[in-house]
């Protein structure tokens, strides 16, 4: 199903990007609108596939993440079996927050959330274990900068 947004629509979504916990009036209210309509529109949203999902997010250093590895990965193997097997790897391992098929030397790479370098290796070694890897490179961040899940509306 294809949406057009207009301008109400695109404000709508910059609220919920911003806190999605807020009420329908307050949403309402700071778009110029109100309940009824906004509802309406959310809902528009949510049967468009516009809106995937609401949750929240959670402070990974306050609950003893303070590891996040950057993991690049290249494979000598592109074959349908082996990618579903990889594929299904990244699945079942909750420490990977995003995953990503690239162009250029590097094949995939890896956003992995961990306690520690400890937990890291453990985490590798169960992947290696899984999945036939001709390389892989493991980039800690000292810090994050910018994290976001904003889209510029």
């Amino acid at each position: 199903m294809s949406v057009r947004l207009d301008e109400i629509d695109r404000k709508i979504l910059g609220e919920l990007q911003r806190d999605a916990s807020q009420s329908l009036d307050e949403i309402a209210r700071k778009v110029g609108s109100s309940k009824t309509p906004v509802w309406n529109r959310i809902r528009k949203l949510k049967e468009g596939g516009i809106i995937r999902q609401q949750t929240v997010f959670l402070d990974a250093e306050a609950l003893g993440f303070e590891a996040c590895f950057f993991v690049l990965i290249r494979t000598s193997e592109h074959e349908a079996e082996w990618q579903q097997k990889f594929l299904k790897a990244l699945k079942e391992r909750p420490e990977v927050q995003e995953a990503h098929r690239l162009a250029g030397d590097i094949d995939y790479i890896l956003k992995v959330r961990v306690k520690n370098a400890r937990a890291y290796d453990e985490f590798y070694q169960a992947l290696i274990s899984e999945v036939r890897i001709y390389n892989v490179t493991a980039l800690l961040s000292m810090e994050e900068l910018k994290s976001t899940t904003m889209l510029p509306l």
